[in-house]
Formats: structure tokens, C-alpha cells, sequence
């Protein structure tokens, strides 16, 4: 996982790999969630939609639609 990361910053290059589940397409942050994460911090989701190149509305839908499998995951668990 950040193993991916160390290798890039040795390199001096954002990671090539796209199929990485951690690979965001921002070559000034390597590339990589983690990265962006350790650079930027928390972010708002006008903030991710504008980096990500996408609307506030799909950041939002995306957002929604993450809490309410969580919501339904945790229902489903028993005690």
C-alpha cells in the first residue's frame, strides 16, 4: 500500500500504475491517495470534486451512496 508510494518518491515520479486502488489522477501528489492525504489533509467535497475534475453533486452522490452500504453493512452485523 504506502510501500507503492516510498518506491515513487525515490524515483521522483508519480506512480504509473492506474489500476492501483489508491491512484488518483494528481501527478503533483505522486498520483497517490496516501500522498495527497499526508500533503492536504481533510478536504471538503467541493475541494475533492475540483481536484478530481468532477461536480460538488457527484462528490456528493458518491458520498451518499458510500454512507448509506456502510449504514446497511452495519446493519446487517450481528452483535
Amino acid at each position: 500500500m504506502r510501500k507503492c508510494l516510498e518506491t515513487c518518491k525515490k524515483l521522483k515520479t508519480a506512480c504509473p500504475v492506474g489500476e492501483c486502488r489508491y491512484w488518483i489522477d494528481c501527478s503533483k501528489d505522486k498520483n497517490c491517495m496516501f500522498e495527497s492525504i499526508d500533503k492536504h489533509g481533510e478536504m471538503t467535497l467541493r475541494e475533492v470534486a475540483d481536484r478530481l475534475g468532477v461536480s460538488y453533486v457527484r462528490i456528493k452522490q458518491i458520498q451518499d451512496g458510500t454512507l448509506k452500504k456502510i449504514g446497511h453493512l452495519l446493519r446487517q452485523k450481528p452483535n
